[in-house]
């Protein structure tokens, strides 16, 4: 446990109704009882309750603030110490006021990040879920909230520890084998051993095979909307975004640079880029924004061509569709509000037809049909489903690569005829990656980086 009593402000400033002031420590209910003027003596107060009275600089009697006092003693609580929060009116200059006073009177300003540290170190949490807090408050859609929020309350954790618990006794049954040959257990076989690596490999190659969609899920799609001028790409970017982000007009060439939007589709995150419409052009503003388009284009995650229904098929647009067709590309054919002058058959030639969508975006007709379309391309028809563990975090997907490398160099050992002290050591390079996940012997270095993410009151 730590000795010493940290404070911050855990709510964003600015103008609301309140704020709140985190104290957490051996010390945070005294701390707190100095400067709080109640009935009742804060120290002598049970565990989760709430208090109402004055926060009072007992130099000079000046009352503060009227305030709430919440009392969490340890170990329940978020940090596994005792914890107090003071809720002060919303406002800047309420809560610093409060805190500068708590600090004067014990406790010193926490670090970014260092109360759910606390939470860790003191075994509260493991590190996965310390870091999908950090996952919880950068969330771009309700799914990836709802995946984080998951991971917060440990479904990967509770994939990985009886993985480890499966490991470590066949490690401990490999010692045996090893350190008392004499004793009457029951041997080692390779059998054994590929029994149980194989079924580890299999959960963690399961959980491999969902990196990429949960990456997604975090982190969000880079999605440019690409096409000649006046086919309705800033149309498509407000249908999608549910309100008038873009100026939409009927001359060509209105949309000069990238303009860019965040939306949630089907609960996958996209960042829609609208670019300038593509085209030969005089105009030396419009030339840097269509440059700007194509290099928005090698970036992109995802790519919306959109084509004109109305209009037959320009020399511009069949060169973006040679150029994009092996690209993770669906083609939107817009305005099928108006006749049809666009030829079909030269799309269908070179993109399958759930990679194509009709729809109005000006009348809002067929943005379902693109929404499953993107959602199609990504994902496998899963991504609703609540039963699932998506691991998006870069330092964990790598920890079960190396996980599934030590298991598949130990299942392969024992068809080489390796003995069985030698394969011992990838069985506990597994275990020891696994735990790695967890925050098992994590180093201060490591717990620094992850840390300094958080905001400050987290």
């Amino acid at each position: 446990m730590n000795e010493d009593t940290i404070a911050a402000i855990a709510t964003a400033l600015g103008e609301g109704s309140i704020a709140v002031v985190r104290v957490s420590g051996p010390a945070a209910v005294d701390t707190v009882a100095k400067v709080f003027k109640s009935k009742q003596d804060l120290r002598e107060v049970a565990s989760h309750t709430v208090q109402y009275g004055w926060i009072i600089d007992p130099h000079n009697g000046n009352v503060l603030d009227e305030v709430l006092v919440t009392v969490m003693k340890g170990p329940r609580s978020f940090t596994a110490e005792d914890v107090v929060e003071v809720s002060t009116h919303g406002g800047i200059v309420a809560v610093k006021s409060v805190l500068e006073l708590i600090v004067r009177h014990g406790a010193r300003l926490a670090e970014p990040g260092e109360f759910t540290k606390r939470a860790f170190l003191n075994g509260r949490i493991d590190l996965s879920q310390a870091e999908a807090v950090i996952d919880l408050i950068r969330s771009k859609s309700d799914r990836a909230f709802q995946i984080a929020r998951k991971q917060a309350d440990g479904s990967l954790s509770k994939q990985i520890i009886p993985m480890r618990q499966k490991l470590i006794e066949l490690l401990a049954h490999v010692e045996v084998n090893i350190d008392y040959p004499e004793h009457d257990v029951e041997d080692v076989t390779a059998d054994l051993i590929r029994d149980h690596c194989g079924s580890a490999l299999l959960q963690v190659q399961q959980l491999l095979n969902r990196a990429n969609e949960g990456k997604i899920l975090r982190e969000g799609i880079m999605t440019v909307i690409v096409g000649r001028p006046n086919a309705g790409k800033s149309s498509l970017l407000n249908a999608l975004a549910r309100e008038n982000k873009a100026i939409v007009t009927d001359i060509p060439g209105t949309t000069r640079d990238i303009v860019e939007e965040s939306v949630s589709i089907s609960g996958i995150p996209l960042r829609l880029l609208d670019t300038a419409g593509i085209r030969e052009t005089s105009d030396k503003v419009e030339q840097i924004g269509v440059e700007r388009s194509h290099g928005a284009l090698n970036d992109a995650d995802l790519i919306l061509l959109v084509l004109n229904h109305h209009e037959p098929l320009h020399e511009d647009e069949k060169k973006l569709l040679e150029q994009l067709k092996d690209r993770p590309t669906i083609v939107v054919i817009n305005k099928i509000d108006l006749p049809g002058e666009l030829e079909i058959s030269e799309v269908e030639q070179d993109y399958a037809k759930e990679r194509i969508v009709y729809l109005s975006a000006k009348e809002g007709n067929g943005i379902e049909e693109l929404e499953k379309a993107v959602s199609g391309l990504f994902f496998s028809g899963a991504v609703e489903s609540d039963d699932i563990t998506y691991v998006s975090n870069a330092r964990h997907i790598s920890l079960l690569h190396q996980t599934k490398c030590s298991l598949e160099d130990a299942i392969n050992a024992t068809y080489e005829g390796v003995p069985i002290d030698l394969i011992q050591i990838d069985i506990a390079a597994s275990w020891e990656s696994l735990g790695q996940i967890l925050g098992d012997a994590a180093g201060d270095s490591l717990l620094d980086q992850i840390f300094s993410q958080f905001c400050l009151g987290k």
